[in-house]
């Protein structure tokens, strides 16, 4: 339901174009305030405006909002080339492919991996926002592997924790440019939202601590293979601090990849892919690591670049 607003505009906004005030004033973006000022949803002291006409303290806004976006909700559909790694009451571990989210969000049209688990009959706690239920960490819509997700209220909780305490082993394995220097070290560096606002993230001063160990397996002569250890679990972690050392995952665009070597080895999204994941069992306490085998786009990858560097 749309909100209707009053409001005198404040001495701060003095001489901002009315795009620039509404969108301070109620966190929308500035084509989202423009839109509503040549729907003529904005008046200015009673009268329609221009989105770039100057506004004045003390003028008197009247503004109707649309309504807050409502939560997407999963659609139950089995999700092609999802496989189930492991399953008891509790847990459930899949591998996950690509293409896929870990759940429902504004914009997200595709398949997601709770879909999938309700589409195929399987439970999932229903702790968590309705679109979020039973799920404790995620993987990028194209990153590829080990997933786990809680199907009690019990183990939904106990394992949030431990992902939160990082006691959960996350184990990647990544195709990077180059050859990272040395072939095997530790990034320490904070990330948040790319200042350009486009959906990347980036390494930035007061950004949320991130911490990610990495290990070469084996140098080819255009790329690295390397096993990735994350501490933390930031968004786009990997990715972003792969490419602040200069060697970006192969086939990454969105961080920097060079897309000729992506063509040349036929990847057409980040060669990234979670391996492995270890964890206390949320009930019974037992240790427990689930490994994945990487997929045909990821695999057909490394077997050119191993050709190409005999």
């Amino acid at each position: 339901m749309a909100e209707q607003r009053s409001l005198p505009v404040p001495d701060g906004l003095e001489g901002e174009r009315l795009d620039a005030a509404l969108s301070r004033l109620f966190g929308l973006s500035r084509t989202r305030a423009a839109e509503l000022i040549v729907d003529g949803d904005v008046l200015v002291d009673g009268s329609p405006a221009a989105k770039s006409d100057r506004v004045h303290a003390g003028a008197w806004l009247d503004v109707t909002l649309p309504p807050p976006p409502s939560a997407p909700t999963p659609v139950a559909e089995p999700v092609p080339g999802m496989t189930i790694v492991y399953e008891d009451d509790d847990i459930v571990v899949v591998n996950k492919p690509i293409g896929v989210a870990a759940h429902p969000t504004t914009g997200w049209t595709g398949p997601t991996v709770i879909g999938g688990l309700l589409g195929t009959g399987h439970r999932v706690a229903t702790s968590g926002a309705a679109e979020r239920q039973g799920i404790v960490h995620r993987l990028d819509a194209n990153t590829t592997g080990a997933m786990v997700v809680a199907k009690s209220e019990h183990a939904y909780s106990r394992l949030k924790r431990a992902f939160k305490e990082r006691t959960v082993d996350k184990r990647y394995h990544t195709l990077v440019q180059g050859h990272p220097d040395p072939l095997r070290g530790t990034v320490d560096a904070p990330i948040d939202r790319h200042p350009a606002g486009d959906g990347r993230f980036a390494v930035v001063a007061g950004g949320k601590d991130s911490v990610t160990h990495y290990d070469t397996i084996e140098a080819f002569r255009a790329a690295s293979l390397l096993d990735i250890k994350l501490e933390t679990g930031r968004t786009h972690q990997i990715r972003v601090h792969m490419s602040a050392l200069r060697h970006p995952c192969v086939g990454d665009m969105m961080y920097g990849a060079d897309p000729t070597l992506a063509a040349r080895l036929g990847v057409s999204r980040q060669w990234l892919h979670a391996v492995s994941l270890a964890f206390e069992h949320p009930v019974t306490g037992e240790w427990m690591t689930f490994t994945t085998d990487y997929p045909d786009d990821l695999a057909h990858a490394l077997k050119v670049v191993g050709e190409e560097s005999r």
